[in-house]
């Protein structure tokens, strides 16, 4: 592994100095064990310790199959799917790479004792299997989280509705918390050429997520004058929703937890927040009951931000906690759309805040590809940022783990990889110097 390292550092990007180096027979990776599913049993989600759970292993590498890319992963991220994959929940992940492993021959290689996490990477490509064109050893790249077969029709209008469909490092083996991961080519796309490699491979999945949710047209749909309800909008997810609404010419209203996340709203340029503990919301009575009385508090205060306007759009992922709040307050004819249940997936509402205001509920999960190559064009345009706010080594990604279970971080949490150290990786100082405040926006916090 130190002579891939060492070629990247090095700033050679031709393709004959990768397609030379040699593939290893291992490599470091981050892991979940089979034998293990059962450890967190009787426990609450909140005292499942993913400190316990990620291991740091040598594994060996992969036989490469058509239409695949073996990639030398200079950083990753942590997502919430890390999270769930950690604990444990909803259900082992092992039971996905089973019944992928039954598919093919190929598939067989992802059902493993051990699962290799992450959905995000950035790093250089090394290998190329057969079939494959558009993409050579040496050019740097990031990667997006949708896996898909593509073997169906229903997947060629929108490869999101593909019954062969899988999220990557979650429902597929190989991901990119690791120094080397497996891809398909049709998840890469190019590295933004003035980030770094940690800031490069933090927006991937939610930034690709929040694309699909809000701005395209099987989302939200936003447009020009719409207000935005944001949950969580300081968080890895919300702060790019947050960031696409400002671009887009939507009013977002800020839902928050702290005034520390209040304050990174507002220096995205967000001017109505809420910090749901100051003002003392409870949806919940107790855990069977909900308080409508606070569903219509929210949308009285959310009026008085907005000088009487109900939101357009509601940006849903925690879930059970918020969602009956959510539809309530939707404008009639208003949008709910929905990507998570990070609070809980049995939602509750009140239906006839839906039906007789003409609401719509609609459900969205990652992106395909054409959204997650828009959404990447964005950073690289530097019209969109990374949110990233803290980066680890992979010895310590237990930490960044639990950190983003016990929401005690801001924005996206970067783990470094094959990268020795933060802070390389850019090819474009120029481009950087304009956007470099943004940047580092969410590492000021």
């Amino acid at each position: 592994m130190q002579e891939i390292r060492d070629a990247i550092l090095s700033g050679d990007r031709t393709k004959e100095t990768y397609a030379g180096l040699a593939v290893p027979e291992s490599y470091r990776a981050v892991t979940v064990h089979k034998d293990e599913v059962d450890m967190f049993e009787g426990l609450a989600s909140r005292d499942k310790d993913p400190r316990k759970s990620l291991h740091v292993d040598e594994v060996p590498v992969p036989e490469l199959a058509p239409g695949e890319a073996l990639v030398a992963v200079m950083a990753s991220a942590i997502n919430y799917n890390t999270v769930w994959t950690s604990i444990f929940e909803p259900v082992s992940t092992f039971g996905f790479l089973e019944r992928y492993g039954r598919t093919s021959e190929y598939a067989k290689r992802h059902d493993l004792p051990y699962h290799v996490v992450g959905s995000d990477l950035a790093g250089v490509v090394l290998r190329t299997g057969p079939g494959v064109h558009k993409w050579k050893p040496g050019q740097e790249v990031v990667a997006h989280c949708l896996s898909v077969e593509l073997e169906s029709a229903d997947g060629h209008n929108d490869t999101m509705l593909d019954p062969e469909q899988r999220i990557w490092g979650f429902e597929t083996n190989f991901g990119g918390l690791a120094e080397l991961a497996i891809v398909k080519t049709n998840q890469l796309m190019p590295k933004p050429d003035h980030l770094t490699w940690e800031e490069a491979a933090s927006p991937g999945l939610v930034n690709s997520t929040a694309y699909r949710q809000l701005i395209s047209r099987n989302g939200a749909g936003m447009k020009l004058g719409d207000t935005v309800l944001i949950w969580g909008a300081s968080g890895g997810l919300g702060s790019y929703a947050t960031q696409m609404a400002l671009a887009g010419g939507a009013t977002p209203v800020c839902v928050v937890s702290s005034p520390d996340k209040a304050e990174i709203c507002r220096a995205m340029g967000a001017e109505l927040v809420i910090d749901r503990n100051a003002e003392g919301y409870k949806f919940w009575k107790d855990e069977t009951t909900q308080d409508p009385k606070e569903w219509k508090r929210l949308g009285a205060r959310i009026r008085e931000l907005t000088g009487g306007k109900d939101v357009d759009i509601v940006f849903e992922h925690p879930g059970r906690e918020t969602f009956g709040a959510s539809v309530y307050v939707a404008r009639k004819g208003g949008t709910i759309v929905t990507c998570a249940s990070t609070s809980g997936y049995m939602h509750e509402y009140d239906n006839r805040y839906l039906w007789m205001s003409l609401k719509r509920v609609i459900g969205s999960h990652f992106a395909n590809y054409r959204e997650a190559w828009e959404a990447n064009d964005l950073i690289s345009r530097g019209l969109i940022h990374p949110t990233l706010s803290k980066t680890y080594t992979m010895e310590d990604v237990g930490q960044a783990a639990y950190d983003v279970h016990r929401n005690l971080h801001q924005g996206k949490v970067g783990v470094l990889t094959l990268s020795p150290e933060a802070g390389l990786g850019v090819t474009n100082e120029t481009k950087r110097e304009q956007h470099l405040g943004a940047i580092n926006r969410f590492r000021n916090a």
